[in-house]
């Protein structure tokens, strides 16, 4: 099948290369000149583990290329995905302006009949805007359809590629046997491929995103309940989670969630609620509890040491989750950014994300390295932000020899509290 996808970032760049891997002709088209360039020289411009060799494959066997044009690229296409960025506006509603714009450079390029997929995450409503926006630029014969992504930063190759379930969200039986064939490669182990109508399947990837915040956001009150009465939230979380009604999944207290979508995505349903006259007061706490609890670790490290004036912090963990270079909403921007404005300096350690962290306004404040260890050399205290599988088992009596007192703020509960008071630490968790 022949497939043109809008959009290299994070949604279009996964979608056009596992395309490609099915055996599917695909052009991805962004309007960056000097992004197609890096990913003609196969350079891809995110983190995601096994997507740099999948896509220098599919490039090398001629099933994938990258342009600028959309002359180039939509004329004889049978499926085109529109995956260009839907930011939050200044009312924390989705800005529509490049979908709509990518659906009328696609009615104005397109030579026949073929399929238009909505794959950004947008609020309900927009594939019916889209058909307005195409309607007014083409004659040919078209079908709008909206197909969520639900893509796991640090394990999306996985997730295209034997996706939970497809949600196809279609008006039209010809559009839905297309999507059908163009999924079928991947759902061969029996899950399923949804079929609703528009405003479902737009309204179904906010829901999801909006659950698994409360779920995150719920657990971090329990944790800070739990430090306000002597409990041990990683014990309440296990006592929940295996209640099969509740599930283990999404119940780890921390610093909060960050990324490009949960934060954005709340935002985003709660106007949409508000849009429609419905006053959804659950989402407001989820959101308010999140920002709240990216400020626990500093409020901490505060209480620990009193003034902060000329200390130094050792911060590992950038990205908002392991696995990434993604700083967006990330809880290390809230905790770096205190600290500095308390006067501390701080050094800070992250596999993949340091580049992206000097452009979220750290890049003349904060020392960085790439090794953890360095990090600790004569800081008063480490702090743990990100979960990366390097920062889980270190030789905690070369921490305590580095830093000048033995000091750990653990933010993801990754280490053991009477391990680290038995080696002579003290130790300031989540809830524990």
């Amino acid at each position: 099948m022949r497939i043109a996808v809008i959009g290299t970032g994070y949604v279009g760049l996964v979608a056009g290369t596992c395309f490609a891997e099915s055996g599917n002709d695909v052009v991805c088209l962004d309007i960056d000149q000097e992004k197609i360039r890096k990913l003609r020289d196969g350079h891809v411009p995110i983190y995601e583990p096994g997507l740099e060799e999948l896509l220098k494959r599919n490039v090398a066997d001629g099933r994938l290329r990258f342009e600028t044009d959309y002359a180039k690229s939509v004329p004889g296409v049978q499926v085109v995905f529109i995956a260009v960025g839907t930011p939050p506006g200044e009312d924390g509603g989705a800005d529509l302006r490049y979908v709509l714009s990518a659906a009328e450079s696609i009615a104005k390029h397109m030579t026949g009949y073929c399929v238009v997929v909505d794959k950004s995450t947008v609020p309900v409503g927009t594939a019916r805007k889209v058909m307005a926006a195409m309607a007014k630029h083409t004659k040919h014969p078209f079908d709008v359809v909206s197909n969520p992504e639900f893509l796991k930063e640090g394990a999306a190759i996985d997730d295209f590629m034997k996706p939970d379930r497809v949600v196809i969200g279609s008006q039209s039986t010809k559009a839905t046997e297309v999507m059908d064939e163009l999924y079928e490669p991947f759902v061969r182990t029996g899950k399923p491929i949804l079929h609703m109508d528009l405003e479902s399947a737009e309204l179904t990837k906010y829901a999801a995103n909006a659950m698994l915040a409360a779920r995150i956001s719920f657990m971090n009150e329990i944790a800070n309940l739990c430090s306000a009465i002597g409990a041990n939230v990683d014990l309440v979380r296990k006592g929940i989670g295996t209640d099969d009604r509740i599930g283990s999944r999404f119940l780890f207290a921390g610093v909060g969630y960050g990324g490009s979508c949960f934060p954005k995505d709340v935002k985003a349903l709660a106007r949409t609620s508000k849009e429609f006259g419905y006053d959804f007061r659950i989402l407001d706490a989820v959101e308010a509890v999140n920002e709240r609890q990216k400020t626990v670790l500093f409020a901490k490290v505060q209480k620990h040491f009193g003034s902060l004036e000329g200390r130094k912090f050792a911060v590992w963990g950038l990205a908002f989750k392991p696995n990434t270079d993604d700083m967006r909403e990330a809880p290390s921007v809230v905790l770096i950014n205190a600290l500095l404005a308390a006067g501390a300096q701080v050094e800070a350690c992250d596999p993949e994300a340091i580049e992206e962290a000097r452009k979220h306004h750290l890049q003349d404040r904060v020392r960085y390295t790439e090794k953890p260890m360095e990090a600790l050399q004569g800081a008063d205290a480490l702090i743990l932000v990100t979960e990366w599988n390097e920062f889980r088992r270190p030789d905690f009596e070369v921490v305590k020899r580095s830093l000048k007192s033995p000091v750990v703020f653990d933010g993801r509960n990754i280490y053991n509290r009477k391990t680290l008071e038995a080696l002579g630490f003290t130790y300031y968790g989540i809830g524990c």
